[in-house]
Formats: C-alpha cells, structure tokens, sequence
C-alpha cells in the first residue's frame, strides 16, 4: 500500500545554466500529467526507456525537445510512478516545465521529499536515505565510499543483526519471568552478562569507527602560522595551485585567516591561512591574530612557516615551545635564497623530527611536506573508506544510548537483580537501534534529517 495520494514535483538539477536539466515527477497522476505535456516523436513512452519528443509549456505551446524516463511504481525509487523530463539546462525551460506539471495537478516537492518517500514506502530504511544525503555531499572519494557502504544497507544489516540477538536474549528472559515454576532451561545470569557484553562491544566498535573514520568525512584542520612576511599566503597559493592569498613585501597583508578546502588524494584538508604573528596596534589586525590563536589550539596539524634568511622570532620560539611535537611540522620557506643552511636550521632540525626545506615561490620541497600530513593524519585512523561502516553524528548517539543501557545490564544481571527489570533494559537498547534504521522514529527526528535535503532528492 502506498504511502501518499497526491504527486510531487521539483526541479532535480542544481540551480544555473548547465547543459541538461531534470524536472522529475513523482505520484499516481505523474504519467497522466506528462502525457498532456508531452508529444513524442516516434513511440508512446515505455517504463525504463528513454523517449525523444518535445514537452509543451502550461499554455499547451511546445517548449522544448526533451528526453522522458518513466519508471513505474514500485519499482522506482520513491516505490510509486515516477518520470523524470530531461530537458535542456536553461533554468527558464525547467522553471517552464515545472510550472506546466503543477498547473495541471502536481505541487512543489518539499526539501527531500522524494528521498523521504523512498522511506516511507519501504524502498529503504533511514541510514540509506542519510545515506543519500551524505553521498550528495562528500567531499572525496573516500567519502563517497564511506555512504555507499550505508547506502547498500552494510550498516542497517549490521545494526538488525544486533537487535535481533538481543531480542533472542529478552525472549529468554520473558520465558524466566512468564513461567517460573516451569521446568524450562533458562539463560543464567553469567551466560547473560557475556552475550550483553559481546554486543556492547560491537556496538562501541561501530562508535569508535565513527571517531577514527570522521577525518574521511569532516576533513583535516591544518593551519599554517608563522611571522608576517615568512610566506605562509605563499605557501598556500602554491598548495591550492591559484592565487587564494594577496601576497606583496609589504608585511601583514593577511590581516585575518583564508581557509580553503582540498582534496589531498582522498584526503578532505581544510587549510587555513592566518594572520602573520608580530606586534600589532590595528584592532583589525589584532582580532585576526586573536581567531588565528584560537585556529592553532583546534589544529589538527599546525605546519609553521619560517623565513630561512633570518633568524627565530619570539613568536616562533614560543610555538616550537608549546605546540605539541606529533602536530606540529616546520616549514624552512625561501630556501632558495641561501647558499647554505644556517646554523639555528641545523639545531632546529636535531630537535624536531618533521621539518621540509622548501621555496613556496619555486613550488619545491610541498610534496613532502604534504605527504606527511597525509601519512600523519591516517596513522592509527581505523579501517579504509572502502570497508568501513561509520555512523553519522545522529547514529552515533543512538548506539552511545544503546551502549550505556547494555552496560548497565549487564552489571546488574552479575548483582541479582531480577530478569523482568533487565528485560527493560534490552527494550530500551533494541529501541534505540531502532532508531538508526528508522523502525521506530519520532516525526520531529524524520523533519530534521529530510529538512536537510535538496528540492528535487
């Protein structure tokens, strides 16, 4: 049985000029309503083939020649009839088409609407529509990996895994509690706390991926600093390949911080500029040092840029002081301004492990200095994208709630306390598994997640 009666509509291509343009269509009427519309050349549209022909406008005038997927329901993605109208990537023409499908019927699709159809007419579970959501959004490759593994239900099917052991130990329970006179084998209290724990275990694993695996999803913070004029605008304009940074002799252009992110082979990097470090009177420039600061305390890796032809600052000194040595990489800039290395470069470098000779003006010397921050940041980081189940932020509350609750059983289950009160306790757990796959959902959790979809997903 379907879930909605009436037929949704939206434009499914991001808004501007490209070269094709989707309106899709998605509802009982969506076939009738595109018939009216549209006039093919050669045959009548077939489910799962593309057509060519030409879509009239709300005035019944032809529009534009276009090419006409339908896909019957249930076996389409929202589970009922849907068309998708592939025209030419004139925001006008899609604008035109969409008014066309509403004024005989159809309205505008909300925010996810389509994805959120998909859900509730049983084609998937939630974890694959957030799937969807984070498969849109991913930064790289890696990215892309880590949703396909929820979207092909990996994680869902793990999740039922659980639930459904856990379920086959309240049943247990239930026979304890519900025939305690009967001569029915039942689950003893050690037995019990080892399975709880088995579990709970697997559930922290799924946590702790979340906490290793994030760097794929979120990204690496590296912030460069050092002394005005040491290079760091420099450093950065060569790193992204183009001119982000304004870089003149005059010292202090950065007067607060440029992030950009890239794409560090597979690697999502945020990389931050920040305000040259000196004594400064403009309150501009102060408060762009102040953000820098703070910028350097969240860093995941803090790469220093120093001037090779001259010596520490106070300002250096006192980062390669404070700043931890695993974070902290140091870059000797304008090396190819001197003939040989000066005497504090050779004691720096008998101090600290990661430092990279290098001229950001010349482009030498950033390779390894990059593939550092990739080694570094990967080092200890779990499994790869490529077989790793990581929840999101929402899913990893769900199973933080579910960890605690099995905890607790199975503490109590070794102190005596009676099989009906930790029968509650797995009923909690199961629920807030169930709350990953979606089987049990408040309507406030479903609005927020589909809330953060595109029009037309």
């Amino acid at each position: 049985m379907r879930y909605f009666q009436d037929t949704i509509a939206a434009i499914s291509t991001p808004i501007g000029v490209g070269a094709v343009g989707i309106v899709r269509l998605s509802g009982n009427q969506s076939l009738e309503i595109t018939k009216k519309l549209f006039q093919p050349k050669h045959k009548d549209l077939k489910p799962y083939k593309l057509t060519h022909g030409w879509i009239n406008n709300k005035y019944d005038k032809p529009l534009d020649e276009v090419l006409v997927s339908f896909m019957p329901g249930p076996g389409s993605y929202t589970g009922e009839d849907v068309i998708e109208i592939n025209c030419h990537g004139n925001p006008a023409i899609m604008e035109a088409v969409l008014e066309a499908v509403m004024s005989l019927g159809a309205r505008q699709a909300q925010p996810g609407e389509f994805t959120k159809r998909s859900f509730l007419n049983g084609k998937i579970d939630l974890a694959q529509a957030e799937a969807v959501l984070e498969m849109i959004s991913a930064p790289t490759e890696a990215g892309v990996f880590l949703a396909r593994n929820k979207l092909k239900g990996h994680l869902s099917r793990k999740i039922d895994t659980l639930r459904s052991r856990l379920q086959q130990l309240k049943e247990q329970l239930c026979l304890a509690v519900d025939f305690p006179e009967e001569e029915i084998e039942c689950l003893p209290a050690h037995e019990l706390a080892l399975r709880v724990q088995k579990c709970q275990r697997e559930v922290m694993g799924l946590i702790r991926d979340f906490e290793q695996g994030r760097i794929w999803t979120d990204g690496v913070l590296v912030v460069l600093t050092g002394r005005v004029n040491a290079g760091k605008s420099s450093l950065m304009n060569a790193i992204i390949g183009r001119e982000r940074a304004i870089v003149t002799e005059i010292p202090g252009t950065t007067r607060d911080y440029l992030e950009e992110a890239i794409n560090l082979q597979g690697l999502p990097v945020r990389l931050v500029d920040t305000a040259g470090l000196r004594e400064a009177f403009d309150q501009v420039e102060i408060k762009g040092m102040e953000k820098g600061k703070e910028l350097i305390g969240s860093a995941d890796f803090l790469v220093l840029v120093m001037d090779s032809t001259m010596e520490p600052s106070s300002h250096d000194l006192e980062i390669l002081d404070s700043m931890e040595p695993e974070k902290l990489l140091i870059a000797l800039n304008k090396w190819d301004l001197i003939t040989c290395a000066p005497r504090w470069t050779r004691e720096l470098e008998k101090k600290h492990p990661f430092i990279f000779r290098i001229s950001a003006k010349m482009g030498t010397g950033l390779e390894k200095l990059m593939a550092r921050i990739r080694q570094a940041a990967l080092t200890g980081k779990g499994p790869r994208p490529e077989g790793a189940l990581i929840p999101n932020l929402r899913q990893k509350s769900c199973l933080e709630k579910a960890s605690l609750e099995l905890l607790e059983l199975a503490r109590e289950a070794r102190a005596g306390i009676s099989y009906d009160l930790l029968s509650t306790r797995l009923d909690y757990a199961c629920s807030e598994l169930d709350q990953v796959t979606g089987r049990i959902t408040p309507d406030e959790v479903l609005n927020s997640i589909f809330d953060n979809f595109c029009i037309g997903k």
